[in-house]
This record gives C-alpha cells, structure tokens and sequence, in this order.
C-alpha cells in the first residue's frame, strides 16, 4: 500500500519536474507534496520552500489522472469510432491530409485544437503557480525585516559609541546616553 501511494507521488512530481526546474533557483529548495483528506502539511525546514498540493481523500490510493487513460482502440468510446468512419475520405482544404488541394492546411488547427482541449481537461496540480505563490508571500516579508534588522544595527552602534565615550571620558558615563527609538515604530 506505502509504494502505491509512493509511485503515485513520485509519478506526478516527476511530470512537475520540468516546472520545477526552472521555477527554482541555484541555492533553493523546494518540497512539493501532495497531501489527502485532512492530512497535515509538513512544515519547512531553513529557507526550505514547502507547498501542498490538496486532493480529495478518495483520491489516495487512486492511479494519478494522468496515468489512468489508455490511449488502445479497446478503450475507445463509440461516438470516437463513429467519428472516426465520418473523416474516412475526408480530403482537400482544412483536412490535414497528404492527398488533395490544400490538406496539409487542417494539420496545424488540429494541433491546436489537441492542445486547448489537453488544457482544457488538465485538472492535476500545478506547482509552478504554487511555488510562485509561495515566493511572493515569502517577498513580502522583506521589507519588514530588513527595517528591523537596520534598526538594531542603530542600536548597536549607539551602544557601541556609548562605550567608546565611557573608555574615553570616565565622566561622561555617569550621565546616562540618550537613546533614541527605532525609525518606523
């Protein structure tokens, strides 16, 4: 049951991979995980990005959605064979075929259409969106913390001046230096 659901993982992580690969940077890590029902998220460790794709409790011991359709005419619907018959002789303009005037033009429609349609019916996860998420959340964060971290540099190099006056002029540190509060708060 552990390596159903293991070569299920590791099945859709392994078509996110080129996503991810060029979502992450250098020195960044990322942990994508997929978690079922009201399973917990596991949380990051370090400078680790963790994001949680959610899926449906039935869904954990299910083949992934990508891995489930078989491409055999056995596993063809009706109306596909029925359609199939309807384009036997189907030449000319806009037909995508080697014989007739201007086959060669429906080729192209068709393979857009194809890939609007495998768009369309995507409905798996998409942690490109939900790595850029995660970075934006983690962005928004900096300015926060880099007024915070001015701030004590201040602070410590007022009590660094302080000191050098006390070494300096013992009189001086009787009187107490006046301290200032943090720009921002």
């Amino acid at each position: 049951m552990r390596l159903t659901i293991a070569l299920s993982v590791a099945a859709l992580l392994a078509s996110a991979a080129p996503a991810l690969a060029e979502a992450e940077g250098p020195s960044e890590k990322v942990n994508a995980v997929i978690v079922y029902g009201q399973d917990e998220c596991p949380k990051p460790v370090g400078d680790e990005i963790t994001i949680c794709a959610r899926k449906e409790e039935k869904e954990r011991y299910r083949i992934p959605q990508g891995l489930r359709e078989t491409p055999s005419a056995a596993s063809a619907s009706w109306n596909s064979r029925v359609m199939a018959y309807e384009r036997v002789g189907k030449t000319g303009t806009m037909s995508c075929t080697p014989t007739g005037p201007g086959g060669w033009t429906g080729c192209s429609q068709k393979l857009i259409d194809a890939a609007y349609a495998e768009k369309k019916g995507a409905t798996d996860v998409t942690f490109a969106k939900m790595i850029e998420a995660e970075r934006t959340k983690r962005l928004s964060t900096i300015d926060a913390d880099a007024a915070k971290s001015q701030a004590q540099v201040e602070q410590a190099e007022k009590d660094y001046e302080a000191r050098q006056r006390a070494e300096q002029d013992p009189q001086a540190a009787a009187a107490p230096a006046p301290t200032l509060a943090p720009a921002g708060k």
